[in-house]
């Protein structure tokens, strides 16, 4: 029996509440569903899972669009057209440094275009500067053994207006008209079968052209190189002619440096060039080149070092009919006698355009008369070179220093470089 107050089956249902309690506390709380939480994390896992995917295959397409497009693109270029002459469109594709004063651009066509043009040749810029527009002429450094694009190197000159508009302003992305090719000094119009290529500062750009040529095209073309520049610093293209010398046995590379403090006297050899302290003379050319009498030669550089090498090679006995020379750096004047004002040379004369008359003397170009009244000519090279500024002469008699470019039936029906022609009686000119 019990004690007094005390109820067996009150007890029990105390410990039985008790239990209840705690497994109260330890229940979910309201609302939550075990099935339904299993779901839902089954259902973020999908997600994860199908962004995942969404993201693979957006990658994967965009690859597979890249490389189609990279596909076509080499189609593209592979079926491009030839680009042989006239007026393009190019945009600059790259800009680089060749020495401290000295840059190169790389063009290629607004569409895919195959350049087709003899080594050695150039290209006439058609630029806008302050509002006026200006022609200047440069030589492509690049071969065209590598058609899909061209490039031009071009050394600034102090107070030059075109070299260091150009320098400063024609960046990646800009697009610039050209027109051309021109120039009869290459290596189509002037075939040898051994090479001297002499050069001095920006001379050496032909140069550098045809020789890229040879090595690509006629491998094995036997070379000899010699390259004029005040120091190291200023050799343009040093790689690049490093490397050909490197890898043909038949491509010699020498070097004139007027300041070279490192340079002993006589021939000073390097791994792939030799180099001489001080300026071409024929004792330095013998040396560099013993046999240069059996090679045609190649001339190109300022004024003074062309005159400078003609003389030395023509006293030296060479055969002048393989020398030939190309120079942008002045107009080549024919060699007349002035004796006073009162001679016939001094005389002036008409020079017809269409509904102008413009007094010429003897003295002055037909390119001096035209600019005079503003009419619209190309004049990039003013030396008798290029051969932009060709007009044709209907009626009088001209003078000329300079046929460059001119065909013999474009010379029989009356066609002149206008920078290189003197009238020697009234002339009626179209242009």
């Amino acid at each position: 029996m019990s004690s007094s107050g005390f109820s067996f089956s009150a007890a029990l249902s105390a410990v039985q509440s008790t239990k209840d309690d705690d497994k109260a506390e330890k229940k979910p709380a309201a609302g939550f569903s075990m099935s339904s939480a299993l779901a839902n994390t089954a259902k973020k896992t999908v997600e994860i899972k199908s962004e995942v995917k969404s993201e693979v295959n957006a990658a994967q397409v965009n690859a597979t669009q890249a490389k189609t497009a990279t596909v076509n693109d080499d189609a593209s270029l592979l079926s491009a057209d030839d680009w042989q002459r006239g007026d393009i469109k190019l945009r600059c594709v790259e800009k680089w440094n060749e020495t401290h004063d000295v840059v190169s651009f790389r063009f290629q066509g607004l569409t895919p275009v195959k350049f087709n043009y003899k080594p050695g040749q150039f290209i006439t810029f058609k630029l806008e500067i302050d509002g006026e527009i200006v022609y200047r002429s440069y030589t492509m450094s690049s071969s065209p053994s590598r058609p899909y694009s061209i490039v031009v190197t071009v050394k600034q000159i102090a107070g030059g207006k075109v070299s260091n508009f150009v320098a400063d302003n024609v960046n990646e992305g800009d697009v610039v008209t050209i027109m051309g090719p021109d120039g009869a000094f290459n290596l189509v119009d002037i075939p040898a079968t051994k090479y001297l290529f002499l050069s001095a500062g920006s001379g050496i750009t032909p140069m550098y052209s045809m020789s890229r040529w040879l090595l690509d095209a006629r491998v094995g073309s036997d070379i000899a190189f010699v390259h004029s520049a005040r120091s190291n610093d200023d050799i343009i293209f040093a790689d690049g002619l490093s490397s050909m010398a490197h890898r043909s046995a038949k491509f010699s590379l020498h070097y004139l440096l007027e300041a070279a403090p490192e340079l002993v006297e006589g021939v000073n050899h390097t791994a792939n060039d030799s180099r001489m302290l001080g300026r071409l003379d024929i004792d330095k050319l013998v040396k560099l080149v013993p046999d240069f009498m059996a090679r045609t030669v190649f001339v190109c550089g300022p004024e003074p070092y062309m005159v400078a090498v003609k003389s030395l090679v023509e006293a030296s006995g060479f055969e002048m009919e393989n020398f030939h020379q190309e120079s942008f750096t002045g107009a080549i004047k024919s060699e007349k006698l002035v004796s006073d004002s009162s001679s016939d040379d001094s005389r002036q004369f008409m020079l017809k355009i269409a509904d102008k008359s413009i007094s010429l003397s003897t003295e002055q170009t037909l390119l001096d008369g035209i600019e005079s009244e503003g009419l619209p000519i190309i004049a990039a090279c003013r030396s008798g070179v290029c051969g932009a500024c060709k007009c044709q002469v209907t009626s009088g008699t001209t003078e000329s220093s300079s046929t460059m470019t001119l065909t013999p039936e474009e010379i029989a029906a009356g066609y002149v470089l206008a920078c290189s022609t003197e009238i020697t009686s009234d002339v009626t000119l179209k242009m």
